[in-house]
């Protein structure tokens, strides 16, 4: 089922999600089921459980983020974290241009870090060590971001509305 997206002003945005701490609840387990062809329906490569109005440290993510159209094409399934942490942060940071699924149109630069480990949970409780570079790195800090409550907006040095161009 592809599931309805929050905007902008949604206080969920704004919070800091819950942690999971049972992953045999079939509730769960359907959400995320739904959350991965919710992102591929919305063309995104992350979405996390606030963007759905669900207040947990849960997201999803495309395997290969450089590799977008084959996944979705394929409907393979994404990378589930579940109350993910960054442990590590390069020292180098890169700016590029982000956008989100909960804040439609507008986009912006966001410096963020080069590389990221991230320590995370599956869908079944499963501990996991992931190391990100370049836009994978990029994904991983923007959806525990959301999970921290905070959206790109907050971290762009400017943002622009694409549907005004």
């Amino acid at each position: 089922m592809i599931l309805p997206l929050v905007q902008t002003d949604h206080p969920v945005l704004r919070r800091t999600a819950d942690t999971i701490t049972r992953f045999d609840d079939p509730t769960l387990q359907k959400l995320i089921d739904d959350m991965i062809p919710t992102m591929y329906e919305r063309d995104g490569i992350g979405l996390a459980a606030p963007q759905i109005n669900y207040s947990l440290r849960l997201a999803v993510i495309v395997p290969d983020p450089d590799k977008y159209e084959e996944y979705k094409k394929e409907s393979r399934e994404g990378i589930v974290l579940i109350n993910p942490k960054i442990i590590r942060k390069s020292f180098r940071k890169e700016t590029h241009e982000e956008g989100c699924l909960s804040v439609p149109s507008i986009f912006g630069p966001v410096h963020r870090y080069r590389s990221v480990t991230c320590e995370y949970q599956d869908r079944h409780g499963a501990k996991h060590t992931m190391k990100g570079t370049g836009l994978l790195a990029r994904v991983l800090q923007h959806e525990t971001d959301h999970l921290n409550g905070t959206l790109f907006i907050d971290k762009a040095k400017r943002l622009y509305n694409v549907a005004a161009l």
